[in-house]
């Protein structure tokens, strides 16, 4: 296993000199945000160009990684693919497509994404909408020898009310995607504000994980008595104020990473770890957000070590067989 970060809290960058300060500051890998570069929301960063990426672009981009010594583990494009408006689901289908194609182009093994959620409808009509529109993406991909793996986000934000708006947040959902044919891109923090024990869901399904992210919540003390555990029903200004929790770096909030990371090593996961950095603290500059990586990189090296070292000691103090006679 790996870890690597997630370039869209760099969003001040650009792509040739986040590679390169990967390089210089020992990252194998990097998790490349590729939203669309004429976005008029701005509110994601695209530091793949997948809409006009030629050979030239693939080639230069090829040249920097390799002179680096990093890869990139997979092309982000978190978005709603059951987007109510039927103009901005067509356009997101269509940036995926790109997605797939750039990450065949460039050797990316995995393009991460969101099932997304129609708000107007009820969870199962959507189900059934994501069975009939998901497998053109995955026949897209497969042919490509790429594959789509889906982060386990609420996306409350999304949601008039503030209740889930991407269909992959509980183990019961990535069921029903495994039976699709996607892969999971694993984020603990995801469970904590919905009551879901992170290791324990982790546990059964490894061997699905094809990608992870690193993100913890910080408890904010006594408001979950106040709201619950849905949030804030009153008084939401802000769509993504989760009222009780808020995001945090890994090892500075409540994730049992030590737990997280040996149940990954244990099920056999050799992927990227990718640190989501979302923390507001360790944030205002890109100085502070680089900080922010390298010390959520020191926290979860801490925590691979306990890890493997616990994994030995359980593997060495196990009875050797006995022979027959």
């Amino acid at each position: 296993m790996q870890i690597g970060f997630l370039t869209a809290a760099l969003r001040d960058l650009e792509l040739p000199e986040i590679v390169r300060w990967a390089g210089e500051t020992g990252f194998p890998a990097i998790e490349v945000a590729a939203w669309p570069i004429d976005d008029p929301r701005r509110l994601n960063p695209a530091h793949l160009d997948v809409q006009n990426l030629d050979d030239r672009a693939v080639a230069r981009l090829k040249e920097q990684l390799g002179e680096a010594g990093v890869r990139i583990s997979s092309i982000a494009y978190y978005e709603n693919h059951l987007h109510h408006n039927r103009r901005e689901r067509a356009a997101r289908h269509d940036h995926l497509r790109a997605c797939i194609d750039a990450a065949a182009a460039l050797e990316i093994p995995s393009v991460g994404t969101f099932i997304g959620r129609d708000v107007t409808a009820t969870v199962a009509d959507n189900l059934r909408e994501a069975e009939q529109i998901f497998p053109e993406f995955l026949d897209r991909a497969r042919k490509n020898g790429v594959e789509i793996v889906i982060e386990n986000c609420l996306m409350s934000g999304w949601h008039p009310d503030g209740y889930p708006a991407n269909l992959a947040y509980s183990p019961e959902l990535w069921e029903w995607m495994f039976e699709l044919g996607v892969g999971l891109n694993y984020d603990p923090s995801h469970l904590v504000g919905i009551g879901i024990d992170p290791v324990a869901a982790l546990a059964p399904y490894v061997g699905k994980v094809w990608h992870a992210q690193a993100k913890d919540v910080e408890i904010l003390a006594g408001r979950v008595d106040r709201f619950g555990f849905l949030g804030n029903a009153v008084d939401r200004s802000n769509e993504w104020d989760h009222a009780w929790w808020r995001y945090r770096l890994p090892g500075l909030g409540v994730v049992d990473w030590t737990g997280v990371v040996g149940t990954l090593v244990a099920g056999g996961f050799d992927g990227v770890l990718s640190i989501e950095h979302e923390d507001p603290v360790h944030s205002g500059s890109v100085e502070a957000v680089q900080n922010g990586i390298l010390l959520a990189r020191k926290n979860l090296e801490t925590a691979l070590a306990s890890a493997v070292a616990t994994a030995s000691g359980a593997a060495t103090s196990t009875p050797a067989a006995t022979k027959p006679a």
